[in-house]
């Protein structure tokens, strides 16, 4: 059997050439010592055949020659210095650059991923919302909006939230926005509030059928504790039925920070590299909706022009990279916009 041979790295190539370097300013350093070791010795040989008058002539001819040789030595070596010099400069500048370009393009892969991660959680989402919305208990609640049907409702919605834990509650609203049940009233007593004032529930009302559904952006729920939710809504319709008359709005708020940070820490970054990255996942206009390290979310900016940019590599003016990576979307779900973003930080690789 051939022994498996060991995949060669940039790093090694760039490790190889700086030990090149070092070798060869050893050893011209070394060429140069004896030259000049040369010359002393030719200049004290010269001293002395003058001191010897006839008798050393000949000696003088052979320090001079000594001496002759030893300065083009030292020229030829200072030759090889300049140009072995420039030439392992250029390599080492070159693969550096091949180093920068193979990591961002890794980067950029990795963005990708990440975002494509929750494009697939979301589009669960898109799937639970629309089911639940023709599920009996809430048709019937949203129709006849009695006690009984509500509460009964309630209970229904109860059971769903404890199977889907990804779910910090589920509303059924009326068509005026007035939630009349939710699944968890024991925690959340927000029965009877209105939610007219969301920009879900408008989206949600102006839903062609019920094979459509709304998505809210991500942000701060007060009511369910100052949690950070992303809320879907679909149209409940008559008789569970797409094209039936509409009866309310059912909203799942999806318990967005514990799912996000799984996924933008689940990053597969080596030990060195997420010591010196951020993954992100950022909206459309740039703003953080969750981060590696747990900062900046739905506050901070990334100082990014993504403009609607697929994907690609920038560096900032302190030669931090900036990998992203636009959301592909999964099956029927086109997506919201998002972006996969990693920002790391410059090793001194120009």
């Amino acid at each position: 059997m051939h022994a498996q041979s060991k995949p060669v790295l940039i790093a090694d190539v760039i490790a190889s050439t700086t030990r090149a370097r070092q070798s060869a300013d050893k050893n011209i350093s070394g060429i140069q010592t004896v030259t000049n070791q040369l010359r002393v010795l030719a200049l004290n040989a010269l001293m002395e055949a003058s001191r010897a008058g006839t008798q050393g002539r000949g000696f003088a001819v052979v320090a001079q020659e000594v001496k002759k040789i030893s300065n083009e030595v030292e020229s030829f070596a200072k030759a090889l210095s300049h140009d072995l010099g420039g030439e392992i400069s250029s390599l080492d500048l070159l693969t550096r650059r091949m180093a920068n370009e193979a990591n961002g393009r890794r980067m950029v892969d990795l963005a990708l991923n990440a975002i494509e991660l929750l494009d697939r959680n979301l589009y669960e989402r898109t799937c639970d919302v629309r089911w639940w919305a023709t599920d009996s208990a809430i048709v019937q609640a949203a129709k006849l909006k009695t006690a009984e049907a509500t509460d009964y409702a309630s209970r229904r919605l109860g059971v769903i939230l404890k199977a889907y834990t990804v779910y910090l509650d589920i509303w059924l609203c009326d068509l005026d926005g007035t939630i009349i049940a939710n699944g968890r009233p024991d925690r959340y007593r927000i029965a009877g509030k209105s939610a007219a004032h969301q920009a879900w529930f408008a989206r949600g009302r102006e839903l062609p059928d019920g094979d459509a559904y709304a998505v809210g952006e991500v942000a701060v729920e007060p009511v369910l504790g100052g949690a950070e939710v992303a809320t879907y809504v679909a149209s409940v319709r008559e008789d569970g039925d797409s094209n039936g008359k509409p009866l309310g709005i059912i909203a799942i708020h999806f318990d967005w920070r514990p799912q996000a940070q799984a996924i933008v820490r689940g990053v597969r970054l080596t030990d060195e590299e997420r010591h010196r990255s951020r993954v992100l996942l950022v909206d459309a206009g740039g703003r953080v909706l969750a981060a590696s390290d747990g900062i900046g979310a739905l506050s901070e900016r990334i100082p990014l022009s993504l403009d609607g940019r697929r994907a690609g590599i920038e560096f900032d003016a302190n030669r931090r990279l900036f990998a992203f990576h636009h959301t592909p979307g999964y099956e029927t779900y086109k997506g919201l916009g998002w972006y996969g973003v990693i920002v790391q930080e410059s090793e001194g690789v120009s």
